[in-house]
C-alpha cells in the first residue's frame, strides 16, 4: 500500500517526474521529423501496455530517445533502428517493463495454479 501512495499521491514525485518528461520531450522535439514520427507512434503504442504508474514506460521511452539521438547524429535512417517491424521493435522494448499484460498473465496462471493446480514434485493436483 506504501508503494501506491508514494507513486500516486507524492506530490513532489509527481512534479519531479513531470519535469524531467518535459525536458525528455523537448529531446524528441530537437530529432529530425522522421524520428519524431516513429517516436510518438511508438510512445502510442507503448503505452497502451504500461502497467500500474507507468514509471517502467518512461525508462523505456528515455532510452529509446537516447537511442534515436544517436541514430540522428550518425546519420542513420530511422528504420535502420527499428527495423521494419516497429511493432516487433516495440514488444522487445516492452519485454524488460511492467505492463499490464504481464499482471494478466500473473493472475490467470496463479487463479489456475490455486484452483486446479498441481502440487510440485507430484503429477497429480
Amino acid at each position: 500500500m506504501n508503494e501506491f501512495f508514494d507513486n500516486y499521491f507524492n506530490v513532489k514525485k509527481i512534479r519531479k517526474l513531470k519535469r524531467e518528461y518535459k525536458a525528455q520531450m523537448a529531446r524528441v522535439e530537437a530529432l529530425p521529423k522522421e524520428y519524431r514520427f516513429v517516436f510518438r507512434k511508438i510512445q502510442s503504442y507503448m503505452w497502451r501496455y504500461a502497467g500500474g504508474a507507468g514509471y517502467d514506460m518512461m525508462d523505456v521511452h528515455y532510452g529509446l530517445i537516447d537511442l534515436f539521438e544517436s541514430g540522428a547524429a550518425d546519420g542513420r535512417h530511422v528504420l535502420e533502428i527499428t527495423g521494419d517491424d516497429v511493432a516487433a521493435f516495440c514488444d522487445e522494448l516492452l519485454r524488460n517493463a511492467t505492463t499490464y499484460t504481464e499482471g494478466w498473465r500473473e493472475k490467470l496462471n496463479r487463479d489456475v495454479a490455486q484452483k486446479v493446480g498441481r502440487a510440485q514434485g507430484t503429477d497429480r493436483p
